[in-house]
């Protein structure tokens, strides 16, 4: 029996992904059956270090999620179009897909699966987040048991890896940044991954699976890293902390989900604390196994073409047992179409660290835990830490608080005379 693919994309990842088919000597006895009919390309004249055979390459992206040949189109090219539009005409066709493109899932994911569901096709992503670190079928199936309460990442190696230097090298971030970017860990335009909006995308579709339920991206609150210092994160780790980006769903059972991204103040003991470089991390917690942690590269093209090929290898294996009949396998079909209700910002409950600058005055300590005070922030430590220029540099850690009674406080404090600025906000987990 054999079963025919076309690619759309042969960048990193799909030469990944065809290398992988094309040498499936040793690996699961299915790719033997795989056979790839045509790649989808821009470039008919490229240098490709994969050989495929004769006629395989076309520009015409259409003709391939036309094709009543081809069973399973697998989307490698990134980017919303003409990605969305390709995915939506093979499902039209009938057509399963396996895509790594988890901005096209997050914005459009709710018009994909519903025509998915529609057609009676599978959509499958594991390489869309987490590349390849198995995480949305173990939510699907192996911990789909679970009630889960939480599901927390370090879901983009880019800043991870910025983080990391800052940290081990005591540098700025424009420093790692441009670093960064000559050894190809990050792009020319960094903006998706420090602005946070990677890590967004990524938890938005994480968020859906863990609780049943469909995510707006729109409405994820998001911040990226350009304000962490080299200043804050030696100050964070003299406090027993290091500074992560995470990305944070929380809720279930009837909640409204909190799911956010941001950078945090991690304690050095916490499971996450140790995940560094270009590594990525998710942690999931429910009833009743508690915590699981799985870990590994998040990106790369050995990682993620892992990733899709398995998604590949599982469709072929479902058309072969001739178990998909009239009705798709919940385990990994999208079987929810109702959407989450996201609690405010301003309600979630956390901690905060912040870094301020102030007139070397008498009673700033005390003004700062006044105000405080009024509006039910409850300080866990304040400390003058040292000077800059002639500036008294304060930091303050939170107790557990409403993210719109600290804000409210801070408001407040900035208008104090002895408040010369406050140049870090950071969340603590």
């Amino acid at each position: 029996m054999v079963f025919t693919i076309g690619l759309l994309g042969l960048g990193t990842v799909g030469t990944g992904t065809a290398e992988i088919i094309l040498d499936s000597e040793g690996r699961n006895p299915l790719l033997q059956e795989i056979k790839i009919k045509q790649v989808g390309v821009n470039n008919l004249e490229k240098p490709r270090s994969v050989t495929l055979d004769p006629g395989v390459l076309t520009t015409d992206l259409e003709s391939i999620v036309n094709d009543p040949e081809i069973e399973i189109v697998v989307e490698l090219l990134g980017g919303l179009e003409p990605a969305r539009s390709l995915i939506l005409t093979a499902i039209r066709n009938g057509k399963h897909i396996v895509t790594a493109n988890k901005a096209v899932i997050a914005r459009y994911g709710d018009e994909i699966y519903t025509a998915a569901n529609q057609a009676g096709v599978y959509v499958l992503l594991e390489a869309a987040v987490a590349g390849g670190i198995p995480v949305i079928k173990p939510l699907k199936q192996s911990l789909g048991v679970n009630r889960i309460t939480s599901v927390i990442g370090i879901i983009n190696g880019t800043t991870n890896y910025i983080l990391t230097k800052m940290s081990t090298e005591g540098l700025d971030f424009a420093d790692v940044l441009a670093e960064a970017q000559e050894l190809g860990y990050a792009e020319a335009d960094p903006t998706a991954d420090v602005d946070g909006g990677d890590a967004a995308d990524k938890i938005s579709i994480l968020a859906a699976i863990a609780f049943g339920e469909r995510v707006k991206r729109e409405e994820i609150s998001c911040e990226g890293i350009r304000q962490i210092s080299a200043t804050d994160i030696s100050y964070a780790e003299d406090l027993g902390f290091v500074v992560k980006l995470l990305a944070i769903a929380k809720g279930g059972m009837g909640q409204s989900l909190q799911i956010r991204v941001h950078p945090t103040l991690v304690s050095q003991d916490h499971p996450l604390a140790n995940v560094n470089g270009v590594n990525n991390a998710v942690l999931v917690e429910g009833d009743p196994l508690g915590q699981v942690m799985l870990s590994g590269p998040g990106a790369g093209k050995g990682a993620t073409a892992s990733a899709v090929v398995s998604d590949i290898v599982n469709v072929a294996g479902i058309l072969k047992s001739n178990s998909q009949g009239k009705d798709l396998d919940p385990h990994l079909s999208c079987n929810h179409d109702n959407y989450a209700q996201l609690m405010p910002l301003a309600e979630i409950t956390t901690r905060f660290y912040t870094r301020f600058l102030c007139n070397d005055v008498p009673g700033v300590i005390g003004y700062l835990g006044t105000c405080f005070g009024k509006h039910d922030v409850s300080l866990e430590s304040i400390v003058q830490i040292g000077f800059q220029e002639d500036l008294a540099e304060i930091v303050v850690v939170t107790h557990d608080v409403k993210e719109g009674d600290f804000r409210q406080a801070l408001a407040e404090i900035e208008n104090l005379d002895a408040i010369a600025s406050i140049p870090s906000i950071i969340r603590v987990l």
